[in-house]
């Protein structure tokens, strides 16, 4: 079933992570396997923010053998990194197998990317100057905690609670993904793609990566193919109606905007709320008003509706 949110604030930061992590445990009932943040903060262009996993949560209960394993690719990505020119500015494990760095990097950073994630069960999750992409397994409430939200201050957010249907439950296959190798630009979705594997292949033989079997990733590559070509954002969703078959709808956010996209049959639900300083839109209107208990007004997207904001 799966639920999906996101909110932009215009002209201002806020405390997204607090607000998101409140939307989407609003939503948990939706999808109670995994829970996915991609905030927004204050960009840095001298900087990159690179969240990366390392394991998945299952691995822990493996052993001891399983720490040695980690601490062996975290000294890899490491060294990976030096060799490509990096600099660690900062380093933080938000859990054994999740860590948050950030570098400074004047090279190729999808070179040095697809190097890294050469490294066994090593996956780059995402990497920006202002995104910042958190996924594991469990409710939003648990997942914020685990990795410190409550409480993170930027613009915009999307976020996601996956009930798998069609793939594992682990870290690889919950949302939201990342349009490797743009910074900034994350995705979350609800629905089936039932051309997934033909469009897959496709997009591998131009030489994109995926990292799960998941459908729903399968959007991320098809919009970082789509802005390579030099769409816009709202080109790229204008052009998944009819480029993507089967029931969906789903969020992009940028470094500076979000957008939505409906396919043809509006199977899928999204409730939103739009004022002067704030848009927020969630598969289910509770979870909105979860950050906004007053009285307001919401709408369904009709289908095949595109909408973008700027923030």
């Amino acid at each position: 079933m799966c639920g999906i949110a996101g909110l932009i604030h215009r002209g201002k930061s806020s405390n997204v992570g607090g607000e998101m992590t409140a939307i989407l445990q609003a939503l948990k009932h939706r999808g109670p396997d995994s829970t996915g943040f991609a905030v927004y903060g204050p960009p840095n262009p001298g900087d990159y923010v690179m969240r990366v996993k390392v394991a998945e949560q299952e691995d822990m209960a493996k052993g001891h053998g399983i720490h040695d394993q980690i601490s062996e690719r975290i000294a890899e990505v490491e060294k990976r990194l030096e060799y490509h020119g990096a600099k660690v500015k900062e380093k933080e494990a938000a859990t054994e197998y999740a860590l948050r760095y950030i570098i400074a990097h004047d090279g190729d950073t999808e070179k040095m990317v697809r190097h890294i994630e050469e490294i066994d069960s090593v996956e780059i999750l995402s990497m920006g100057n202002g995104l910042e992409l958190i996924k594991d397994l469990g409710d939003a409430a648990v997942v914020a905690g685990a990795y410190g939200l409550e409480t993170f201050q930027g613009t915009h957010a999307i976020g996601h609670t996956r009930m798998a249907t069609e793939s594992d439950v682990d870290i690889r296959s919950a949302h939201p993904y990342w349009a490797f190798p743009y910074n900034d630009v994350s995705v979350v979705h609800n629905g089936q793609i039932t051309n997934y594997w033909i469009m897959r292949r496709e997009m591998e033989r131009k030489g994109h990566r995926f990292m799960s079997n998941c459908d729903s990733e399968l959007l991320a590559v098809y919009t970082a193919d789509n802005l390579a070509n030099g769409a816009s954002l709202e080109d790229s969703l204008r052009s998944s109606i009819t480029d993507i078959d089967g029931v969906f709808t789903y969020l992009v956010a940028t470094k500076d905007q979000l957008g939505m996209a409906k396919d043809t049959m509006a199977a899928k639900p999204l409730v939103l709320y739009e004022s002067d300083d704030l848009i927020a839109m969630a598969s289910e209107e509770v979870a909105i008003r979860s950050i906004l208990p007053q009285e307001i007004d919401t709408y369904d997207p009709y289908d095949e509706e595109v909408r973008v904001w700027q923030a």
